[in-house]
């Protein structure tokens, strides 16, 4: 047997595989936008991550969940399966996925405040001071970039900020209650019929001859972005705190930036290095504060086809 992962140490891994997953989103997103639209690329990937989701519920008979989860259930989808991929999609119609990445950077301070309201985590002031250290360079990144000027764009991707990590923090902290994959999925499967009437009257604008490529990217923000990427990304953060391993999305942005770069020729320059530089540091500094976060259901009972080891 080899050595044992240890919580904090499990936590961070399935952090690192989530931001992985999310990291291709905004290309993805970028790439499909033109064909599918703002409404079915949004709302359309929920309808086909509810049915992979759907899927996996039925094969484990899980019961629906009570009612004094359907709040945060429903709050979730707002915030994570209807906000964050509709503003997203919007705003990628007319600005590169590069500058979304930058502006999308606020995610992991914002993330860290709800993980404060609303899972009383109590991170130690250093830990805060390593956090103001990447979003300083993400701000100033962001002021290089000329993401800093006023435009609706930029409003839309900090409407997305806000609609994200609202539904990062309540999802993590239900994920401590009834396991992080039955938070996702219920989600999604709750949202499907609410979401339904709205892609089918958009199926009529759609270009049903969309390249490889753009149904490529349909399928990636559908089944990755919205499902299997939280299957990791609500362990990790049940499991090693919603305000800690939130920091690891601040290197999001300098992953989403290699990948438009090789996938859609967007242009990196001393900027982007500089700036992910510090924002790979401050991710460091914060992994070196530990603080009580609470327990997790997820500990002794694991997504379905996802093997860890206990502390």
């Amino acid at each position: 047997m080899g050595n044992r992962l240890t919580r904090d140490q499990e936590g961070l891994l399935f952090g690192l595989i989530g931001v992985l997953a999310f990291s291709f989103s905004l290309p993805a997103t970028k790439v499909a936008v033109p064909a599918f639209g703002p409404i079915m690329l949004s709302l359309g990937r929920a309808e086909g991550a509810a049915i992979l989701a759907a899927i996996v519920l039925l094969i484990r008979r899980e019961p629906f969940p009570g009612r004094q989860h359907l709040r945060s259930l429903l709050m979730i989808g707002a915030g994570v399966v209807v906000g964050f991929p509709v503003l997203t999609s919007y705003a990628l119609k007319h600005v590169p996925s590069a500058h979304g990445a930058i502006v999308i950077a606020l995610l992991p301070a914002a993330t860290a405040a709800f993980g404060v309201l609303l899972a009383r985590e109590r991170p130690p002031r250093a830990f805060w001071g390593a956090v103001l250290v990447g979003m300083v360079a993400v701000l100033i990144f962001a002021i290089v970039q000329g993401a800093g000027k006023p435009q609706w764009e930029d409003a839309l991707l900090l409407g997305a900020v806000v609609a994200a990590s609202f539904g990062y923090a309540e999802g993590a902290r239900l994920s401590r209650e009834i396991g992080g994959w039955r938070v996702i999925s219920w989600a999604v499967v709750i949202a499907a019929p609410i979401l339904l009437p709205f892609v089918i009257a958009d199926v009529p604008t759609v270009d049903w001859h969309a390249s490889a490529g753009e149904w490529l990217g349909l399928a990636y923000v559908s089944f990755v972005s919205m499902y299997l990427g939280f299957l990791a990304w609500y362990r990790g953060l049940a499991l090693g705190g919603i305000a800690r391993v939130g920091q690891l999305q601040l290197a999001q942005p300098v992953l989403t930036l290699i990948w438009s770069a090789l996938l859609l020729g967007e242009s990196i320059g001393w900027a982007e290095t500089i700036a992910g530089l510090v924002i790979v540091a401050s991710v460091a500094l914060t992994r070196r504060f530990r603080y009580d976060v609470g327990t997790s259901r997820d500990v002794v009972e694991p997504p379905p086809g996802l093997v860890v080891v206990e502390q």
